[in-house]
This record gives structure tokens, C-alpha cells and sequence, in this order.
């Protein structure tokens, strides 16, 4: 059975393409292809797969992931000492914004960004789907 890479893949169209090592050949791969426990292809992910003769080129059959690529957004992410630092700082801005909820006020626009800004890295930080 040949090895390869998987070039792209449209998780939602259910298809994409894979590149085989030895000849660098490209053959098409339908999400019918996949096994039942992978939902879909990352680009640059090992795989193993048979091929037949189609219509229009070859195809993929009975794909098998050898390797998934490296996360870079796992890579990237903040250590827990720096995410303490965001957390601490993000429930200050919380507690400040709830005292001024609390006198019926809306918050300054300044305020306000700077609590969106923080909100926003400390939610890309657990955002555990991105990588």
C-alpha cells in the first residue's frame, strides 16, 4: 500500500488530495475513504492508503493515518505560569467592569477594549479546537 501526505482536504465538501512519496503522484480522497474515528484530514498528515483507478485519475481507498503533523497552535500556546498572570489580570478587569454594571453605569470605551483585548488572548489560549 503506498504512504503519503495529505496535501489539502475540505472537511466540509468531504474530499481533498494526497501526495504519494514514492512517485509524487496526487490521488483523490473522499471522506468515505477515511476511518470511522477520523472526522477529517489535517494538511501534511502521514498516511497509508490503497489506490484504484477511477474515472477521472486515482483514489483513495481504506486511508489509514500514520501521523498526525504537529499542532503550531499547541506549539504556541502560553505556559500556565503565563497564563496565570492573563487569568489573574482578566478577573480584575471582570470584577472592575461588575462594580460599574453595579452603579448602573456602562463601562469607558477604553475599559471596555482593554477587557475584550485580555478576554480574547485568555479564549485563543483555551480554545482547544484551533490546533
Amino acid at each position: 500500500m503506498p504512504i503519503g501526505k495529505v496535501k489539502w482536504y475540505e472537511a466540509e465538501k468531504g474530499f481533498g488530495v494526497l501526495t504519494k512519496d514514492e512517485d509524487g503522484g496526487e490521488v483523490f480522497v473522499r471522506s468515505a475513504a477515511l476511518p470511522a474515528d477520523v472526522p477529517a484530514l489535517r494538511k501534511g498528515q502521514r498516511v497509508e492508503f490503497g489506490v484504484v483507478a477511477g474515472r477521472k485519475g486515482d483514489q483513495a481507498l481504506s486511508v489509514r493515518v500514520l501521523e498526525s503533523p504537529a499542532s503550531v497552535v499547541k506549539a504556541r500556546r502560553k505556559k500556565p505560569d503565563q497564563m496565570v498572570v492573563l487569568v489573574e489580570d482578566l478577573i480584575k478587569l471582570l470584577d472592575s467592569l461588575q462594580n460599574t454594571y453595579r452603579r448602573g453605569r456602562q463601562p469607558e470605551p477604553r475599559s471596555a477594549e482593554k477587557i475584550a483585548t485580555v478576554m480574547r488572548a485568555v479564549a485563543d489560549e483555551l480554545d482547544l479546537s484551533k490546533g
